[in-house]
């Protein structure tokens, strides 16, 4: 799989993340109830940031970790969980998602210091696109937070190669993200690192956001049940996972979801 048709790197998030997973942000209607659902089940701090009222930083140990915004802020898009990805340069980014069969909902706009654009591949599944200075070095992100991202579509293989072609995975760039196919998924690896993984069997036409194409977010966190139980107490709901089981899909009170995960994939 090769992708060498890819832009020259030339930002801050270029070079060791080039394509990578960079941010993840949630969508809410009630800013105030989310950050008490996280905080309570992950464990996160708040605070108001750059991006104005709207827009909250969410922090381990005073790392930006996340973010959370109104629904009124992203343009009324669906509440949800959202993957961003680094690119060195969002218009060209947002061109090559459209020239591929890819939708755009917002952007790019500016979020100084960089641009941002919520896209969702030619199947239907969103995320997100970041040019610019990250809000947190990539290392101590991941290190603060550790997380990775699974796509659910029609056809992995088509997604890869979609994916590839938009944000430069496997291409020639230095730094860009290696593309492998492990335990039949597709596996996406930065600085050996898995970062994210395709697969196959979603139903485009689906009601279930379960079964319809789309990026899941999981975080890593130390006690799977009290994460459960935290979520049941404050409003949220357990939808998958047993007591002891060492991973969990979760919803909070607004019906966003995200995994968490007892310890990192490797």
């Amino acid at each position: 799989m090769n992708s060498d048709k890819a832009p020259a790197s030339r930002n801050v998030v270029s070079g060791s993340v080039f394509g990578a997973p960079c941010w993840v942000s949630l969508t809410t209607r009630d800013l105030a109830a989310a950050e008490e659902f996280y905080h309570a089940v992950l464990g996160w701090d708040w605070r108001i940031g750059k991006l104005g009222d709207q827009y909250r930083f969410a922090s381990v140990n005073g790392v930006p970790v996340a973010g959370v915004s109104a629904v009124e802020a992203m343009g009324r898009t669906a509440v949800a969980w959202t993957p961003f990805f680094a690119a060195s340069d969002a218009n060209e980014t947002v061109a090559r998602s459209q020239e591929r069969g890819g939708t755009t909902a917002v952007g790019p706009i500016s979020f100084p210091p960089g641009r941002a654009a919520l896209l969702a591949d030619r199947e239907g599944a969103v995320f997100g696109i970041w040019e610019g200075e990250l809000v947190a070095g990539w290392e101590e992100w991941r290190s603060a937070a550790p997380v990775f991202v699974e796509l659910y579509t029609r056809d992995a293989f088509d997604a890869a190669i979609f994916y590839a072609e938009v944000l430069g995975w496997a291409s020639s760039v230095a730094g860009c993200c290696e593309v492998h196919y492990e335990d039949e998924r597709v596996v996406l690896r930065s600085q050996g690192d898995i970062v994210a993984r395709i697969h196959s069997g979603a139903v485009e036409s689906a009601p279930d956001p379960e079964i319809r194409p789309h990026w899941q977010i999981h975080f890593t966190v130390d006690d799977v049940d009290a994460c459960a139980r935290a979520a049941r107490a404050h409003g949220g709901s357990v939808l998958q996972g047993a007591a002891g089981a060492t991973e969990a899909i979760l919803s909070d009170p607004d019906g966003a979801r995200f995994v968490v995960n007892s310890k990192p994939a490797r």
